[in-house]
């Protein structure tokens, strides 16, 4: 079976000149040729956006395409240890999280959601059903209702999320609270798109309403599964989950 849950079409290298206007960024190919890529992320990117760092693009010569090329992946220098660094690669494109996560549950790859026969994406939930959920799980047990966040920040090895103030990230904390209060599962997951982190935490310095929200989540039954991913210009590999340290003492086997 090919180790890898998704690959990445044929790739160019090139070197982050800018970002702006937060879905472009030039972008000087080995070439020599400057293009204008679309950038397929719509957070600020703290900690990954550094021009002059190689990156790697994607190109797609479609006709209703304005820009033919779409910004992949960047690398950057990681910590690993206090005597070391390595280069490691991290995913820029947040539309590949969810696809790669139902490439992982068609899979089975996460045992702590046990058994489902269902997969349904993009269901509509909460107030008024307002709102959609990534994923609901369905099988013989209580439906599972799965929130995916895409997660590159990071201090050493410890992913964090969020990276700014998000009120979007807030409510869909408290719907899944209200999910488990109904009486389904409800699992956030955190799609660590780089594979030099070995920890997670929530954002507290970016949005501390968050990370106290967070924490009552998981005291209200909500799951968490921080999911670690090798990201390399040949496809994105599962590595396992990550450790909870720093959330009330919870951790994983």
């Amino acid at each position: 079976m090919d180790s890898y849950l998704y690959r990445y079409p044929s790739l160019e290298s090139g070197v982050l000149l800018k970002r702006y206007k937060r879905f472009l960024a030039d972008i000087e190919l080995t070439s020599g040729e400057v293009i204008t890529a679309h950038c397929p992320n719509t957070g600020p990117m703290t900690g990954v956006c550094i021009p002059g760092n190689p990156v790697m693009v994607s190109h797609n010569a479609g006709k209703t395409r304005k820009y033919p090329y779409t910004w992949e992946l960047i690398q950057l220098t990681s910590e690993v240890d206090p005597f070391g660094q390595q280069l490691t690669w991290v995913g820029i494109n947040t539309a590949l999280p969810n696809k790669v996560i139902h490439l992982a549950l068609i899979e089975r790859l996460f045992p702590d959601l046990g058994n489902y026969s269902e997969i349904k994406k993009e269901v509509p939930y909460g107030i008024d059903l307002k709102s959609r959920v990534d994923f609901v799980l369905k099988g013989e047990d209580k439906p599972i209702y799965l929130e995916v966040k895409n997660t590159t920040w990071c201090k050493g090895k410890i992913a964090l999320f969020p990276d700014t103030v998000t009120e979007r990230g807030q409510k869909h904390l408290k719907e899944l609270i209200e999910i488990v209060k109904q009486g389904a599962r409800a699992v956030m997951l955190y799609f660590i798109n780089r594979g030099d982190c070995t920890e997670f935490a929530p954002g507290d310095m970016a949005d501390p309403v968050y990370g106290q929200l967070l924490r009552t989540a998981i005291s209200e039954g909500v799951e968490i599964l921080p999911c670690r991913f090798e990201v390399t210009p040949e496809g994105i590999q599962y590595l396992g989950l990550a450790a909870l340290p720093f959330l009330s003492g919870l951790s994983n086997p």
